[in-house]
C-alpha cells in the first residue's frame, strides 16, 4: 500500500500501454509503479461493463504479525482481513507463514 507524498491519499495502480502508474485517489498525483509484469491482472465483468484491478504480486507488500504457524512453528506470517460472511458479521483474519506458505485464518 503507497500513500501520496503530496496529500498522504491512498496510490492506486493504474494500467497504462507497457507499464503501471500509481495515481492518487485524492489530489490525481502519479508517480512510476513498475512494469505490468509485476502485477496480476484480474478482470472482472458486471452486467455490460469491464473492471481490470491491477494486485501487486509481491507479497512484501503485506503486513507482518508474530503468530505460531499451525504447520512448522514459524512465529512471523503476512495477514490480510476478508469479510467472508454477512455484512453485520465480523472480518475474518487471514494468515499466510512467511518460511512455510501455510494459509490458515481466526475468525474473530
Amino acid at each position: 500500500m503507497q500513500f501520496c507524498p503530496k496529500c498522504g491519499g491512498l496510490m492506486l495502480p493504474k494500467k497504462t500501454e507497457d507499464d503501471v502508474v500509481v495515481a492518487c485517489n485524492s489530489c490525481g498525483h502519479t508517480e512510476k509503479g513498475g512494469k505490468l509484469e509485476e502485477y496480476k491482472v484480474v478482470k472482472k465483468t458486471r452486467e455490460k461493463e469491464e473492471i481490470t484491478v491491477l494486485e501487486e504480486k509481491t507479497e512484501a507488500t503485506l503486513p507482518t504479525t508474530r503468530t505460531r504457524c499451525p504447520s512448522c512453528g514459524h512465529d512471523v506470517a503476512y495477514w490480510w482481513l476478508r469479510q467472508t460472511r454477512a455484512g453485520d458479521e465480523p472480518s475474518t483474519r487471514f494468515y499466510r507463514c512467511v518460511k512455510c506458505g501455510k494459509v490458515w485464518r481466526e475468525y474473530t
